[in-house]
């Protein structure tokens, strides 16, 4: 059997079999910006994946205070960006991949943000509710998977709280927001761009 590749690795496992090979990337959507180190086998080696930049110059602003949660953290920029703009916040960051959860951390200590914890999901209190969710979601894990996994989460969300998500038009935004809205998660498009979706999901 090969070696899992390092677009697959990301996603599914727990310990990413791919060596280390750190690279530093720069997130300049906040003030003062984000210097994350990011590595092989967490999404998005050596730079910053363009979903997430569009998730994160096109988002509205995150309230100033609650829990928030970034569902497939990575390196961290979706959640340090959150915990940047709402330092009164606490912010969520959720990951299966280990090393991804330790860049994570790491780099929320080395940008001097407290507001932060980086967790496995089985790890998140399973009564917690979260006032928004931010994410660019693992598409690959599959769509049986991924509907379990945004079935559970945005189950989390509470009374009038959101989840903002972005998804690729290729890899099933639209289905995804009939899919949503028809499970009783009412979904617009707040923009789009290159083919990329923003998604925005009311509390059921």
């Amino acid at each position: 059997m090969n070696a899992p590749s390092e677009r697959t690795d990301h996603y599914f496992a727990a310990g990413p079999a791919v060596g280390s090979a750190p690279k530093v990337v720069t997130v300049g959507w906040v003030d003062p910006p984000l210097r994350l180190t990011t590595d092989r086998g967490v999404f998005s080696h050596g730079r910053l994946d363009p979903g997430t930049q569009f998730l994160l110059r096109q988002a509205p602003p995150p309230p100033a205070t609650g829990r928030f949660a970034d569902l497939g953290c990575g390196y961290g920029p979706i959640a340090l960006t959150l915990a940047r703009r709402s330092p009164q916040a606490m912010v969520t960051a959720v990951d299966v991949n280990e090393r991804a959860r330790a860049l994570c951390a790491a780099n929320g200590a080395a940008n001097s943000l407290a507001n932060v914890e980086t967790v496995a999901p089985d790890d998140v209190d399973p009564t917690a509710r979260f006032d928004l969710i931010w994410s660019n979601p693992p598409i690959h894990v599959g769509k049986l998977a991924l509907h379990a996994l945004l079935t559970n989460w945005l189950g989390r969300l509470a009374p009038a709280a959101t989840a903002v998500m972005v998804v690729h038009k290729h890899l099933g935004s639209d289905s995804l927001q009939r899919w949503l809205t028809d499970q009783g998660w009412p979904t617009d498009r707040l923009a789009s761009s290159r083919g990329y979706r923003l998604l925005r999901s009311c509390a059921a």
